[in-house]
Order: structure tokens, then sequence, then C-alpha cells
């Protein structure tokens, strides 16, 4: 990473969630952040602004801890919150808390205590959240918009797609002209393109556990562009006119690439 990062000369870094396993944080103080963070990350060009979303192993921690502005001061690189847009003037991009919409982790939590706080009542909270993501999509003027999330939406890798967000979420993707959506979860690098949608879903979840050897093919598997079982990470490079997606495996090897341009000027 810190190798293609000099190359790229990139502006920051996005985590796609599950940012410490197996449980989280424990708390502000916990080492974890220290030996999982900021010893881990240390080439030069990964010293930039890190935006992070969360994922379900986060919840099952002190959710509260990562949001502290106390992680900050340890590490000026680290920016966690539930749900937030990044302005990048040509692109706006949005990180999206996609937990709550897990009906899985609230009716059948399988013995792990989630840490809800701040969610309850998780209907109201669902409600303004889809309400913030269509706004604030509605009133972007950006030539690109991303969506970055920890679940997936559309997928081959082991945990399928998350119906939840394919019933409430997608619809406002879709209806707002999303490009790209982007997410971790399954432990796997894939591109998904399907003829029913003009978005491109990313999974980039390649950072720790990965090779589980399970994938569950789509209906038409020509929907499913790239799939790598195993470790890495990926890249996206956006200019006024065009965006050009890389992903690589852990010695930096190009495995898979996509590129969309777009007018830079509308003709009236």
């Amino acid at each position: 990473m810190g190798i293609i990062g000099e190359m790229m000369d990139i502006d920051f870094v996005a985590s796609t969630g599950d940012n410490f396993y197996d449980n989280g944080l424990t708390g502000v103080d916990d080492p974890a952040f220290d030996e999982s963070f900021s010893k881990i990350y240390t080439a030069p060009s990964l010293q930039k602004q890190w935006y992070n979303v969360l994922g379900n192993h986060d919840y099952r921690g002190d959710v509260e801890a990562q949001l502290s502005p106390i992680l900050r001061a340890l590490d000026s690189r680290w920016l966690c919150s539930r749900s937030f847009i990044v302005n990048a003037e040509i692109v706006d991009i949005l990180f999206v808390d996609t937990n709550p919409f897990v009906d899985e982790y609230f009716t059948k939590p399988g013995g792990y205590n989630y840490d809800w706080r701040a969610v309850l009542p998780r209907e109201k909270y669902l409600s303004n959240l889809l309400k913030d993501v269509d706004s604030a999509l509605k009133e972007s003027r950006a030539k690109w918009k991303i969506v970055v999330g920890h679940h997936t939406i559309k997928t081959a890798g082991i945990h399928g797609n998350t119906e939840e967000l394919v019933k409430q979420l997608l619809p406002i993707l879709e209806e707002n002209n999303v490009d790209l959506y982007i997410n971790g979860h399954d432990h796997c690098l894939e591109h998904i393109s399907t003829a029913d949608s003009p978005i491109q879903f990313l999974t980039s979840g390649g950072g720790s556990k990965a090779w589980r050897g399970v994938m569950k093919w789509p209906a038409n598997p020509d929907e499913v562009k790239f799939y790598y079982d195993g470790q890495g990470f990926m890249s996206v490079k956006i200019t006024p006119a065009q965006v050009d997606v890389a992903f690589y495996d852990v010695s930096g090897s190009v495995l898979h690439t996509w590129s969309r341009t777009k007018e830079i000027f509308s003709i009236v």
C-alpha cells in the first residue's frame, strides 16, 4: 500500500470497516489502536487523512471510543464517524453506517453484545439516515458520486447480498446517479456490474482474514467482472473526465482495472 500510495501521490485513505478485530475497541486506551493502526500503516505515503466507517466487528466493542476525538489526538490521521460526507470538489464521497440496517444483529446477535448507543430507536435512526443520504446526494453538484459502507449490496462472497440494503438503500443510490458503491465485509476483492443497475459494486475486504474458499455466485455469473479470494487493496483515481479503479494483491501487482469517462461539459 505504501509503495502504490507513493506512486499515485494519494490524497487520503478510506477504510471499509471492521477496523479492529475481533470485537472492536474496549475503550480509548485500548492498545489495539496503536497495534492495529498507528504501528501498521507507517509508510510515508500513508501519513494522510484516513476516513473510516464502522463494521459489525467494531459494533461488538466500544463504538464511542472509535468516534472519540481522543483517538484523533493520539493519531491525527484517524477520522471515524457513523455517517459523513467528504467533499472533494469533483467528487462527493458519502460514508454510510450500514450496520443498523442488518436485522440479524438485532434479532439473532449470536451471543455478541452490540453497542447500539445513539442508534436506538432503530426505526427513527434508519429513517433519518436514509433521508440524510438522499438529501446529500440530491444537493451534490459533484461530477462523481461515491458511497462507502461496510456491508455488501451486490457480492459473490460468503456473506451474500445484504437484502436490507438492496431494499432500502440501493433505490436511493440509483435514483441519485451514484457511480460507485464501495464496501468491505466480505474478505475478498471483487467488482460486480449488473444489467439492472448503473452502479459499479466494488468490494475491498482483503485487509486481514481472507482465503475463505467459499463463493456465492449470483444467478448471472457474467455480473462478476472480477473476484479474488485473497488479501489486497484497491485504489480510485478521479479526474473531472474519468475514474480509474485498480485492485492489487499484497505485493502490489495489479489484478483488475476498470475505468469510466464522463463529458466534462454538459451540452445544452
